[in-house]
Protein backbone atom coordinates (compact mmCIF):
# COMPACT_ATOMS: atom_id res chain seq x y z
CA UNK A 1 0.00 0.00 0.00
CA UNK A 2 1.17 3.53 -0.92
CA UNK A 3 0.17 7.22 -0.62
CA UNK A 4 0.67 9.00 -4.01
CA UNK A 5 0.17 13.16 -4.58
CA UNK A 6 -0.25 15.02 -7.50
CA UNK A 7 -1.36 18.66 -8.25
CA UNK A 8 -1.79 21.35 -10.73
CA UNK A 9 -3.35 18.78 -13.62
CA UNK A 10 -5.08 21.64 -15.85
CA UNK A 11 -7.80 19.75 -17.30
CA UNK A 12 -8.55 22.75 -19.33
CA UNK A 13 -5.95 20.95 -21.93
CA UNK A 14 -6.75 18.02 -23.82
CA UNK A 15 -3.48 16.49 -23.58
CA UNK A 16 -3.42 16.64 -19.44
CA UNK A 17 -6.73 15.28 -20.26
CA UNK A 18 -5.75 12.28 -22.60
CA UNK A 19 -2.69 11.66 -19.83
CA UNK A 20 -4.86 11.15 -17.19
CA UNK A 21 -7.23 8.94 -18.92
CA UNK A 22 -4.62 6.81 -19.60
CA UNK A 23 -3.09 6.33 -15.73
CA UNK A 24 -3.23 2.68 -14.77
CA UNK A 25 -5.31 1.54 -12.15
CA UNK A 26 -3.48 1.49 -8.30
CA UNK A 27 -5.28 -1.12 -6.24
CA UNK A 28 -5.23 -0.53 -2.41
CA UNK A 29 -3.42 2.47 -2.70
CA UNK A 30 -4.27 6.17 -2.15
CA UNK A 31 -3.74 9.38 -4.43
CA UNK A 32 -3.30 13.06 -2.93
CA UNK A 33 -4.69 15.78 -5.10
CA UNK A 34 -3.22 18.94 -4.15
CA UNK A 35 -5.15 21.57 -5.93
CA UNK A 36 -5.76 22.92 -9.81
CA UNK A 37 -6.99 20.01 -11.39
CA UNK A 38 -9.02 22.94 -13.42
CA UNK A 39 -10.51 25.80 -14.08
CA UNK A 40 -13.98 24.45 -13.78
CA UNK A 41 -16.27 22.59 -11.39
CA UNK A 42 -17.32 19.85 -14.41
CA UNK A 43 -13.64 19.76 -14.50
CA UNK A 44 -13.34 18.41 -11.28
CA UNK A 45 -15.71 16.06 -11.58
CA UNK A 46 -14.43 14.84 -14.28
CA UNK A 47 -10.83 13.96 -12.83
CA UNK A 48 -13.21 12.02 -9.68
CA UNK A 49 -15.17 10.51 -11.75
CA UNK A 50 -12.09 9.07 -13.62
CA UNK A 51 -9.47 8.58 -10.77
CA UNK A 52 -11.88 7.13 -7.90
CA UNK A 53 -12.44 3.65 -9.52
CA UNK A 54 -8.48 3.54 -10.01
CA UNK A 55 -7.50 4.47 -6.00
CA UNK A 56 -8.84 2.96 -2.92
CA UNK A 57 -9.09 6.46 -1.60
CA UNK A 58 -8.60 9.95 -3.32
CA UNK A 59 -7.91 13.25 -0.65
CA UNK A 60 -8.45 16.66 -2.62
CA UNK A 61 -7.48 19.97 -1.79
CA UNK A 62 -8.53 23.21 -3.92
CA UNK A 63 -5.98 25.21 -5.80
CA UNK A 64 -6.85 28.90 -6.93
CA UNK A 65 -7.89 27.78 -9.99
CA UNK A 66 -10.72 25.92 -8.83
CA UNK A 67 -11.95 28.54 -6.68
CA UNK A 68 -12.22 31.18 -9.90
CA UNK A 69 -15.58 32.05 -10.78
CA UNK A 70 -15.27 33.20 -14.46
CA UNK A 71 -17.00 35.48 -16.48
CA UNK A 72 -19.43 33.61 -18.38
CA UNK A 73 -22.81 34.28 -19.32
CA UNK A 74 -24.74 31.87 -16.58
CA UNK A 75 -24.88 32.64 -12.76
CA UNK A 76 -21.54 31.26 -10.90
CA UNK A 77 -21.28 30.88 -7.16
CA UNK A 78 -18.01 33.19 -5.70
CA UNK A 79 -15.96 32.18 -2.66
CA UNK A 80 -16.79 30.03 0.05
CA UNK A 81 -20.15 28.93 -1.85
CA UNK A 82 -18.32 28.31 -4.40
CA UNK A 83 -15.94 26.48 -2.20
CA UNK A 84 -18.59 24.09 -0.75
CA UNK A 85 -20.41 23.26 -3.98
CA UNK A 86 -16.91 21.81 -5.13
CA UNK A 87 -16.45 20.10 -1.61
CA UNK A 88 -20.09 18.32 -2.84
CA UNK A 89 -18.72 17.34 -5.58
CA UNK A 90 -16.13 15.76 -3.90
CA UNK A 91 -18.58 13.68 -1.55
CA UNK A 92 -20.51 12.09 -4.41
CA UNK A 93 -16.87 10.35 -5.51
CA UNK A 94 -16.61 9.71 -1.41
CA UNK A 95 -13.50 11.96 -1.94
CA UNK A 96 -12.07 13.04 1.55
CA UNK A 97 -11.88 17.35 1.20
CA UNK A 98 -10.54 19.92 4.12
CA UNK A 99 -14.14 19.71 5.87
CA UNK A 100 -13.95 16.03 6.72
CA UNK A 101 -12.33 14.09 9.80
CA UNK A 102 -8.57 13.63 8.94
CA UNK A 103 -8.48 10.11 7.94
CA UNK A 104 -5.62 7.68 9.51
CA UNK A 105 -3.04 6.03 6.85
CA UNK A 106 -2.44 2.20 7.90
CA UNK A 107 0.05 -0.32 6.09
CA UNK A 108 2.66 1.93 4.61
CA UNK A 109 4.66 2.39 7.47
CA UNK A 110 3.30 4.17 11.25
CA UNK A 111 0.03 4.83 11.13
CA UNK A 112 -0.40 7.94 10.09
CA UNK A 113 -2.88 11.04 9.84
CA UNK A 114 -3.39 12.91 6.69
CA UNK A 115 -4.24 16.56 6.55
CA UNK A 116 -5.67 18.14 4.04
CA UNK A 117 -5.95 21.58 4.41
CA UNK A 118 -7.35 24.96 2.60
CA UNK A 119 -5.75 27.74 3.42
CA UNK A 120 -4.92 30.63 0.54
CA UNK A 121 -2.50 33.17 0.97
CA UNK A 122 -2.41 37.07 2.42
CA UNK A 123 0.44 38.28 0.31
CA UNK A 124 3.05 38.08 2.72
CA UNK A 125 5.13 36.38 0.95
CA UNK A 126 7.20 39.05 0.07
CA UNK A 127 10.51 40.78 1.19
CA UNK A 128 10.16 42.62 4.44
CA UNK A 129 10.88 46.08 2.63
CA UNK A 130 7.51 45.99 1.02
CA UNK A 131 4.51 47.28 2.63
CA UNK A 132 1.27 44.67 3.04
CA UNK A 133 -0.62 47.28 1.14
CA UNK A 134 2.17 47.90 -2.04
CA UNK A 135 2.77 44.12 -2.34
CA UNK A 136 0.53 43.61 -5.40
CA UNK A 137 2.21 47.19 -7.05
CA UNK A 138 5.29 45.57 -6.34
CA UNK A 139 4.51 42.66 -8.61
CA UNK A 140 3.32 44.61 -10.90
CA UNK A 141 6.61 46.81 -11.12
CA UNK A 142 8.10 43.14 -12.91
CA UNK A 143 5.10 42.99 -15.31
CA UNK A 144 3.19 39.66 -12.71
CA UNK A 145 -0.41 40.19 -11.72
CA UNK A 146 -2.41 36.70 -10.91
CA UNK A 147 -5.40 36.06 -12.32
CA UNK A 148 -6.65 35.37 -8.74
CA UNK A 149 -6.59 39.39 -8.70
CA UNK A 150 -10.11 39.17 -11.45
CA UNK A 151 -11.60 35.53 -10.45
CA UNK A 152 -11.06 34.01 -7.15
CA UNK A 153 -13.30 36.21 -5.18
CA UNK A 154 -13.55 36.00 -1.37
CA UNK A 155 -17.32 36.29 -0.57
CA UNK A 156 -18.25 36.75 2.22
CA UNK A 157 -14.83 37.97 3.48
CA UNK A 158 -14.09 41.10 2.37
CA UNK A 159 -10.60 40.23 0.98
CA UNK A 160 -8.59 36.73 0.03
CA UNK A 161 -6.33 37.83 3.20
CA UNK A 162 -9.62 37.79 5.71
CA UNK A 163 -10.42 34.62 3.82
CA UNK A 164 -6.99 33.25 4.16
CA UNK A 165 -6.83 33.93 8.16
CA UNK A 166 -10.13 32.51 9.06
CA UNK A 167 -9.37 29.67 7.38
CA UNK A 168 -5.58 29.22 9.18
CA UNK A 169 -7.77 29.23 12.62
CA UNK A 170 -9.93 26.63 11.62
CA UNK A 171 -7.07 24.48 10.49
CA UNK A 172 -4.56 25.10 13.59
CA UNK A 173 -7.57 24.26 15.90
CA UNK A 174 -7.91 21.10 14.42
CA UNK A 175 -4.42 20.06 13.65
CA UNK A 176 -3.93 20.90 17.61
CA UNK A 177 -6.34 17.82 17.90
CA UNK A 178 -4.70 15.33 16.47
CA UNK A 179 -3.34 12.44 19.08
CA UNK A 180 0.40 12.63 18.85
CA UNK A 181 0.97 8.82 18.69
CA UNK A 182 0.28 9.54 14.85
CA UNK A 183 2.48 10.73 12.25
CA UNK A 184 1.05 13.45 10.35
CA UNK A 185 1.29 14.17 6.78
CA UNK A 186 0.15 17.73 5.63
CA UNK A 187 -1.37 18.87 2.37
CA UNK A 188 -1.88 22.02 0.70
CA UNK A 189 -2.38 23.37 -2.95
CA UNK A 190 0.24 26.49 -1.33
CA UNK A 191 3.71 26.17 -0.25
CA UNK A 192 3.62 26.73 3.35
CA UNK A 193 6.94 28.10 4.08
CA UNK A 194 8.24 31.21 2.06
CA UNK A 195 11.69 30.23 1.44
CA UNK A 196 10.53 26.94 -0.75
CA UNK A 197 8.84 29.50 -3.31
CA UNK A 198 11.54 29.33 -6.27
CA UNK A 199 10.13 30.96 -8.99
CA UNK A 200 13.29 32.26 -11.38
CA UNK A 201 11.50 33.71 -14.19
CA UNK A 202 8.80 35.64 -12.16
CA UNK A 203 10.40 35.66 -8.58
CA UNK A 204 7.59 38.65 -7.38
CA UNK A 205 4.65 36.10 -8.19
CA UNK A 206 5.30 34.90 -4.49
CA UNK A 207 2.96 37.29 -2.99
CA UNK A 208 0.47 34.64 -4.34
CA UNK A 209 1.69 31.67 -3.35
CA UNK A 210 0.65 31.15 0.56
CA UNK A 211 0.98 32.82 4.26
CA UNK A 212 4.10 33.30 6.41
CA UNK A 213 1.43 32.26 9.52
CA UNK A 214 2.47 28.69 8.11
CA UNK A 215 6.30 28.90 8.33
CA UNK A 216 6.53 26.41 11.30
CA UNK A 217 3.30 24.18 11.20
CA UNK A 218 5.81 21.26 9.58
CA UNK A 219 7.42 21.48 13.31
CA UNK A 220 4.38 22.32 15.15
CA UNK A 221 2.47 19.87 14.54
CA UNK A 222 4.79 16.94 13.93
CA UNK A 223 4.97 16.32 10.15
CA UNK A 224 6.53 13.97 8.90
CA UNK A 225 5.93 14.82 4.71
CA UNK A 226 4.35 18.59 3.63
CA UNK A 227 2.77 18.03 0.07
CA UNK A 228 2.26 21.30 -2.02
CA UNK A 229 1.46 22.07 -5.55
CA UNK A 230 0.91 25.51 -7.33
CA UNK A 231 4.59 26.47 -8.39
CA UNK A 232 4.94 24.31 -11.45
CA UNK A 233 8.38 23.34 -10.08
CA UNK A 234 8.95 19.75 -9.18
CA UNK A 235 10.98 19.20 -5.93
CA UNK A 236 12.05 17.28 -3.06
CA UNK A 237 13.37 19.71 -0.20
CA UNK A 238 14.31 19.68 3.66
CA UNK A 239 13.69 21.45 6.67
CA UNK A 240 14.75 20.97 10.02
CA UNK A 241 14.38 17.17 8.99
CA UNK A 242 11.23 17.37 7.39
CA UNK A 243 10.23 16.46 3.67
CA UNK A 244 8.82 18.73 1.85
CA UNK A 245 7.01 17.64 -1.86
CA UNK A 246 6.04 20.24 -4.57
CA UNK A 247 4.46 17.41 -6.71
CA UNK A 248 2.66 19.42 -9.62
CA UNK A 249 2.46 17.93 -12.94
CA UNK A 250 1.83 21.78 -15.05
CA UNK A 251 0.77 23.23 -18.02
CA UNK A 252 1.73 20.88 -21.12
CA UNK A 253 5.36 22.58 -21.96
CA UNK A 254 6.09 22.43 -18.24
CA UNK A 255 6.55 18.33 -18.25
CA UNK A 256 6.83 15.04 -20.86
CA UNK A 257 3.58 13.88 -22.43
CA UNK A 258 5.44 10.98 -23.74
CA UNK A 259 6.34 9.64 -20.17
CA UNK A 260 2.40 9.83 -19.00
CA UNK A 261 0.49 11.27 -15.83
CA UNK A 262 2.17 7.98 -13.79
CA UNK A 263 6.13 9.19 -14.25
CA UNK A 264 4.57 12.16 -11.94
CA UNK A 265 3.04 10.56 -9.64
CA UNK A 266 5.26 11.37 -6.14
CA UNK A 267 5.43 8.40 -3.92
CA UNK A 268 4.66 10.62 -0.31
CA UNK A 269 4.27 7.36 1.73
CA UNK A 270 6.45 4.99 2.51
CA UNK A 271 8.32 7.45 0.72
CA UNK A 272 12.44 7.66 -0.86
CA UNK A 273 14.40 5.36 1.65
Amino acid sequence: MKLFAISDLHLGYEINRQALAELPPHPGDWLILAGDMGDTPPQLQWALELLAPKFDRLIWVPGNHELWTLPLKIPQPRGVELYKSLVDICRRFDVLTPDDPYPVLKGAGPDCVIAPLFLLYDYTFRPDHVPAEGAVEWAMESDVLCADESYLLPDPYPTREAWCHARCDAAERRLAEIPPQYAVVLVNHFPLRYDLVWLPRVPRFSIWCGTRRTENWHRKYRATVVVSGHLHVRSTQYRDGVRFEEVSLGYPKQWRPNRGVEAYLREILPGPE
